[in-house]
């Protein structure tokens, strides 16, 4: 049987704890480099401990644009790793 973090059976651990944070391209750009190391530190805590999720403290405000559907956001926009802007989303 899987357990969780907590020992319970019955709500199984999600995912597998990636380290990688990804945001489309003009809104790092608009980071400043304290917000963008922050960001980075948090996910990666997170993902060493196997969590699924960083901290909701860290999340991102701005980043998604009004009134375009989540699909059509997602696809349109140039995603890129935050500690290294010159890579896309997934890879190496």
């Amino acid at each position: 049987m899987a357990f969780n973090q907590e020992g319970n059976p019955f709500k199984k651990q999600k995912g597998g704890g990636t380290t990688k944070t990804c945001l489309p391209a003009a809104k790092i750009r608009s980071m400043s480099k304290s917000e963008r190391d922050r960001l980075v530190r948090a996910k990666k805590k997170s993902g060493k401990a196997g969590r699924y999720k960083r901290s909701s403290k860290t999340n991102v405000k701005g980043a998604r644009k009004k009134g375009a559907t989540l699909r059509d956001w997602f696809r349109k926009e140039d995603w890129r790793q935050v500690n290294d802007p010159s890579k896309k989303c997934g890879e190496k």
